[in-house]
């Protein structure tokens, strides 16, 4: 019986909330996370159910991971911002936000990571839009003077 396996999926950042449905479903089935990759997650063979999986958008910081060690999560691995955690479900419920105000916090950090992304983004295609623009001006006018 096969006792570790490795997925490759792609999410993006604002997907977080899927990707973590996703690792806790893969953990009900019996398989729980234990490493992270670019696209890239790591399972090893569990008791189906026996985890809750977590994961947060929070910068390298040794203290907040031995804050989560005490409370009785398990620190996973990062990837870039993303930090994954793991406890045990009979230990009771698994919550990285205890309030509607964290829970915003986490979300306005993720924001100011989308918006300059989707402001490049809107820059670039600008810049094609204009550039095509151009070309078809310049073929309209080389048009007229034949």
């Amino acid at each position: 019986m096969e006792t570790r396996k490795t997925i490759r999926k792609w999410y993006w950042i604002w997907e977080f909330e899927k990707e973590e449905e996703w690792l806790n479903e893969m953990a009900q089935a019996g398989w729980v996370l234990d490493g992270v990759g670019f696209a890239t997650y790591h399972f090893r063979r569990c008791e189906p159910g026996e985890y809750t999986v977590r994961l947060e958008m929070h910068p390298a910081d040794d203290e907040y991971i031995q804050f989560m060690k005490d409370t009785g999560a398990e620190y996973i691995d990062r990837m870039v911002m993303w930090v994954y955690f793991r406890k045990k479900t009979e230990d009771g419920p698994f919550d990285l936000f205890s309030d509607l105000d964290s829970k915003i916090g986490h979300l306005k950090k993720i924001g100011r990571i989308i918006w300059p992304l989707c402001s490049m983004n809107i820059i670039i295609g600008m810049n094609i839009i204009m550039l095509y623009m151009c070309k078809i001006l310049i073929l309209s006018i080389r048009n007229c003077n034949l």
